[in-house]
Formats: structure tokens, sequence, C-alpha cells
């Protein structure tokens, strides 16, 4: 399965895929703003997309608006530092299906990623 990582820290995108390499039969993809993103779902059709907040050219939560209103129905997982409870249901308003909180474990990561593909996927 192919997974989409967002994020316009390349530090950030190998610490997830890092984090993510052992689940099996994933494929990375990596995206380092909004709109690299929008184009990625559109030609690559990810079946999971981990999304940062904040991000030159188009922010996350613009580039989820813009995934959902192509009729992409994959799980986004926003993985950002932005912690306060209303950023956390804006996202879900937005189409983001779960919220992953910088800085994480490795196991933190996976378990958001399991259930996001059992609940979603």
């Amino acid at each position: 399965m192919k997974a989409l990582i967002v994020d316009d820290s390349n530090v950030m995108r190998r610490i997830i895929i890092n984090g993510l390499k052992e689940l099996p039969n994933m494929e990375f993809l990596e995206a380092a703003d909004g709109r690299e993103a929008v184009e990625a779902c559109n030609t690559e059709n990810p079946g999971l997309v981990l999304m940062d907040w904040n991000m030159p050219n188009l922010p996350g939560l613009d580039a989820v608006k813009a995934i959902r209103g192509m009729g992409k129905t994959m799980p986004i997982i926003m993985v950002t530092t932005e912690a306060e409870k209303e950023r956390v249901i804006l996202a879900m308003q937005c189409g983001a299906n779960d919220y992953l909180i910088k800085p994480f474990t490795p196991a933190d990561l996976q378990a958001k990623v399991k259930s996001a593909l059992t609940r979603f996927g």
C-alpha cells in the first residue's frame, strides 16, 4: 500500500518513514507541501496520507479539503505540533480521520496508522 508522507521538513518525513517501515507492504511517497500532496493524491492514489499542518504554498488543512473535494476517501492523519483541542476538532471537520501530535514515538505512529487503516482503509 502507498502511504503519502507530507511535511515541509525532510527530517520529519524520514522520521515518519523510519517509524512505519516495519509495517508490511508499505510503499512511501513524499510531498514537501500541500500542493504536492494534492497532486500526488490525484496521480498516485495513495491508500493513506500523513499530513503536516503548517507548510508553505498550501497548508495541510487546505490540502485535506482539496483532497476530499476530489472525492478521495483514503484515511488522512494529521501529524502536527498543533495540540489545541479546537485545532483537532477543526482538522476532523475538514476531513482528517485522526490526529497525531509531535513529538511522538514510533509505537504511537504505528498504532495511529494501524487504527486508521482498520477503521477507514
